[in-house]
């Protein structure tokens, strides 16, 4: 009999975790660090034991939750860029990210202490998200709308700057502001054109 680290995850309960994280980073969005994980249960659809049973303490949905929107904010670049022009799909991408950064104020605390205590988590973020900056880059610098002397690392922390001196939920228009100001500098055109 495997180990029960080894065991598949039934659908179900793959399911679950999933509806428990997305509805966790919404309620931190929404709530700040004072949401309680029993909203959370109640906003996922499922009881409080079944949080619980996957997230015994709130410092590990917080973990789960972080290591989530992380995963799904890295995941998207291939959908946008499937639906929008390279420039405008990493233009929407980085207005995601500034969702993302609503459910991480919510959880900043927490956050700040399992950084600290896990320096992996850090880098294992910056690397997922240097790479779908990457991939936004390489289609933009091959479809001619995106400079190609821009790397990626340079994006992400100009990107990584407009959160840290407007990331915070209050200051979402200055936030959008500031990433055309950003797109200005990424484009071929000179000029960014929003919408």
């Amino acid at each position: 009999m495997p180990a029960p680290a080894d065991r598949p995850v039934r659908a179900d309960a793959r399911a679950n975790e999933d509806k428990l994280l997305t509805a966790a980073a919404a309620a931190f969005a929404r709530d700040g660090a004072a949401v309680t994980l029993k909203r959370i249960a109640q906003d996922a659809g499922v009881g409080i034991g079944t949080l619980y049973r996957r997230f015994p303490t709130r410092e590990q949905l917080v973990d789960a939750t972080y290591r989530y929107e992380t995963a799904r904010l890295a995941d998207r670049a291939p959908a946008l860029l499937a639906e929008l022009p390279a420039d405008r799909a990493l233009r929407a991408w980085m207005s995601e990210v500034l969702d993302h950064l609503a459910a991480k104020h919510g959880m900043a605390d927490t956050l700040r202490a399992l950084l600290k205590d896990d320096e992996q988590l850090g880098s294992h973020t910056r690397e997922r998200l240097a790479g779908a900056v990457e991939e936004f880059r390489r289609a933009g610098v091959a479809q001619g709308v995106v400079r190609a002397d821009v790397p990626a690392a340079d994006l992400l922390m100009s990107l990584a700057g407009v959160t840290y001196a407007a990331g915070a939920p209050g200051r979402r228009a200055q936030a959008e502001r500031l990433l055309d100001l950003l797109m200005d500098g990424v484009t071929r055109r000179g000029r960014w054109e929003a919408g």
